[in-house]
């Protein structure tokens, strides 16, 4: 801008610092005047207030905020951490507990809904059976089926099948049974033990779906005169080599044993044929043959081993003292009670058929007394007060089937 030009920015309503150019050198404030907020170097007019005074003051607010603002987004980040931390460990520890509910059965896919749908929502109607872990369900499931690794939309089967839904009220107790029943039943392959067909967990339940046998269970059938008659002697001591194969499998085929721990009438269950399965492994876990330690008992009332009282060491020869029970409980007709104190402390010659047999069926035939006095003779050796003395359940179901008849 030549030098020679004249400025005048008066009445212009202009504000902020006056340029520091030549042209403004040696303007006067007659030519500034009618301005608002005009400050420089020139006189008649404020000084301008310097930059780096404002950068200070804007650093000292915001020196400010976070000295307020970092106190309280510390907890909040540590807190969120945790939180992580916790869910993290927790689906780790716990993968049954996941988002999806899937249950696996045969081939297909079911998820709880399905489960919740046919039962109609747990209804009591739908209950065939209470336990200490939790109740049972019938249920018809609509599978889709899969031939040669196809799914057939259009096509579809029902499944009728038992639903164990465990109780919440001990929740740790229970998915630790609710485990172990998943770990014996998916690893065990044997005619005389309930097949699991699938299994789901989610935060309010943890369900079992597992064959349904159409007789129930053996002490159901007991308990009622009409069909306790349906059961001749034959049948009874086919009932009791199917519980000893099922024993034996697992405690002399598996890897490592598995020690039932509740063997009962309860949790023996008959199929049309009356052929006997083991089922209810709520309490079942796995053991190395040596091991006994053991912080509470499992099983039910009137068939534990006495040394559960005073030992807490479970063992194979535990379940070997239940079946005792059970034998003289299939032969009886009823649970023998304080006879098991009776029958043990006499000697083979005393014993007298009419006192051990169920009364609601025919006299045994001369060969069938022969066979069931073994049998009780047997059951005799398993309910032994020293379990070293009591046999095997490999060589209980062995003498069940090759015992030679006795003399006696």
């Amino acid at each position: 801008m030549p030098g020679s030009m004249d400025i005048d920015i008066s009445y212009n309503q202009l504000e902020g610092p006056v340029p520091s150019g030549r042209a403004f050198q040696n303007v006067s404030i007659e030519q500034l005047q009618g301005n608002k907020g005009l400050c420089g170097n020139i006189v008649g007019l404020q000084p301008c207030k310097s930059v780096s005074g404002v950068k200070n003051k804007m650093w000292s607010e915001h020196k400010l905020i976070l000295a307020i603002a970092i106190p309280l987004l510390c907890p909040l980040l540590l807190f969120t951490f945790i939180g992580i931390l916790i869910m993290y460990k927790c689906r780790k520890m716990n993968p049954m507990k996941g988002d999806d509910d899937l249950l696996t059965v045969l081939d297909g896919k079911l998820t709880y809904k399905d489960i919740f749908e046919a039962t109609n929502g747990f209804d009591p109607a739908f209950c065939i059976g209470k336990g200490g872990c939790g109740k049972v369900y019938k249920a018809q499931l609509s599978l889709e089926k899969i031939i040669e690794g196809k799914r057939l939309h259009s096509s579809f089967e029902m499944l009728t099948v038992a639903v164990k839904r465990f109780h919440l009220s001990s929740e740790t107790a229970n998915f630790e049974a609710f485990l172990s029943e998943i770990r014996a039943l998916t690893e065990i392959r044997h005619r005389n033990i309930v097949k699991l067909y699938g299994f789901c967990s989610n935060d309010q339940n943890s369900l079992l779906v597992y064959e349904y046998l159409d007789r129930g269970s053996l002490a159901k059938t007991l308990s009622i005169d009409e069909e306790a008659k349906k059961l001749d002697w034959p049948k009874r001591v086919n009932i009791l080599k199917g519980v000893a194969y099922a024993l034996s499998y697992m405690h002399h085929s598996c890897s490592p044993p598995i020690v039932h721990r509740d063997i009962s009438s309860n949790n023996i269950l008959l199929d049309s044929q009356y052929e006997a399965h083991v089922s209810d492994f709520g309490t079942a876990k796995f053991l190395k043959c040596d091991s006994s330690n053991f912080s509470s008992l499992a099983g039910t009332y009137g068939y534990f081993a006495p040394e559960l009282a005073y030992t807490m060491k479970v063992t194979e020869k535990c379940d070997v003292y239940s079946f005792g029970v059970l034998a003289l409980e299939v032969i009886k007709g009823k649970h023998p009670g304080e006879y098991i104190q009776y029958v043990t402390t006499l000697s083979n010659g005393d014993l007298r058929m009419e006192d051990l047999l169920d009364p609601r069926i025919l006299y045994p035939t001369r060969e069938e007394e022969v066979i069931l006095m073994s049998v009780v003779k047997l059951a005799i050796e398993c309910l032994h007060s020293n379990p070293q003395h009591r046999p095997t359940m490999h060589n209980v179901s062995d003498m069940l089937v090759h015992r030679p008849p006795s003399n006696e």
